[in-house]
């Protein structure tokens, strides 16, 4: 059995940006639009209204103050209330694996390699842009890369999901170098209509260097551990089939959907009984942490999580977010709070990256610096 080192981490971020004022002046023109629409059955009780949202509303409800997207055109047009993407032809590249592309470039660059030097690509990530060809292999192919490259979906936690599965390839020797690519586009599964759910995600791309361990600075992967129980609390129900159905002219069901209330109500035991029982068994003790990269879906959650985990509030720095200037960004949320918060840590320090979502699905993935 091969020893894995995480040797570097890259991270795209869109070039747009839209501020919890801007989506809450977009989404209040629209509320008012239906509201005008349908006064009359508004008025009967037999729909009702859309109620406004707020900037205060917002960060109140998750910590979220902006977030980055790959086109800000129709996201903001209150007649419209989502993303307008140019078609591509098939020979031109696609977003997801332009945009895993570019994340991947910097891992590689940072960690002196090239696309030739991978012998594994995951393209791990909450929706693929295509059922087949994979994403992952079409990254291989632009980066130049050998080996093998496959799509893996388990939703918020693909990235923790592909790290396990590329650190098992390597450990066991069948590859010696991978790279997990999480490029996520959740502009276009997002529901902007709905004031529950509309300031929630963000777009980026985030790519992680896995290696046989022969001396490289990094960090060494001490253990890595993912579960999943099925729920049906958080869920997407587009697919292949949605045009075998007769009702066409509704979206609401394709796009991301949550019972909220049920999600924290069952996931926040979740995570932090996997994570305690995780760092148990690698008798890794709640002081031995330095850092706790979690999965960014919601401060309140995050806040929660790393209390019991830590068994007192997190300091300031060891549990950060990212969620203020990225919202959610699904499987990338963790990756990108690595990325951003983890030069400090010096030789022998220890820390985890968690993720969870749907499935529910939750990975963790223990850390320490060489």
């Amino acid at each position: 059995m091969h020893s894995v080192v995480l040797t570097a981490t890259g991270v795209f971020t869109p070039p747009y940006a839209i501020s919890n004022d801007e989506l809450v002046q977009a989404f209040n023109a629209y509320a008012d639009l239906q509201n005008e629409q349908y006064a009359d059955a508004i008025a009967a009780g037999e729909r009702a209204a859309v109620p406004h949202s707020s900037s205060d509303f917002i960060v109140a409800a998750s910590g979220i103050q902006s977030r980055y997207v790959m086109t800000k055109d129709g996201i903001l047009d209150p007649t419209r209330m989502y993303p307008r993407y140019p078609e591509r032809s098939d020979e031109d590249p696609s977003m997801m694996a332009e945009m895993g592309v570019k994340a991947a470039q910097i891992a590689l660059d940072r960690a002196g390699l090239t696309g030739e030097d991978i012998d594994l690509i995951l393209c791990a990530a909450s929706n693929m842009e295509r059922a087949y060809p994979a994403m992952a292999v079409e990254i291989q192919d632009l980066l130049g890369a050998g080996g093998m490259a496959f799509d893996m979906n388990v939703a918020c936690s693909s990235a923790t999901f592909g790290i396990q599965t590329a650190a098992d390839m390597i450990r066991s020797g069948s590859i010696r170098r991978a790279m997990v690519v999480s490029p996520e586009i959740t502009s276009g599964h997002l529901e902007w209509r709905d004031r529950d759910c509309h300031f929630i995600f963000g777009d980026v791309a985030t790519a992680v260097i896995l290696e046989r361990d022969e001396g490289q600075d990094g960090f060494s992967v001490l253990s890595t551990r993912c579960a999943s129980k099925f729920s049906n609390n958080i869920r997407n129900n587009m697919g292949f089939l949605r045009p075998t159905r007769d009702a066409m002219d509704d979206r609401r069901d394709m796009r991301f959907m949550q019972n909220g209330r049920k999600v924290f109500k069952e996931v926040l035991p979740l995570v932090s009984a996997h994570i305690a029982d995780h760092m148990a068994d690698e008798g890794i003790a709640a002081d031995d942490l330095k850092r706790l990269w979690l999965h960014q879906a919601n401060k309140t959650m995050n806040d929660y999580i790393g209390k019991k985990v830590l068994g007192r509030t997190p300091e300031d720095g060891e549990q950060p977010n990212i969620l203020q200037d990225y919202a959610n960004t699904s499987s990338a949320g963790s990756i990108i709070a690595f990325d951003k918060y983890s030069d400090d840590l010096t030789s022998g320090d220890a820390g985890l990256i968690c993720s969870f979502g749907a499935g529910y699905s939750v990975g963790s993935v223990i850390l320490r610096r060489k």
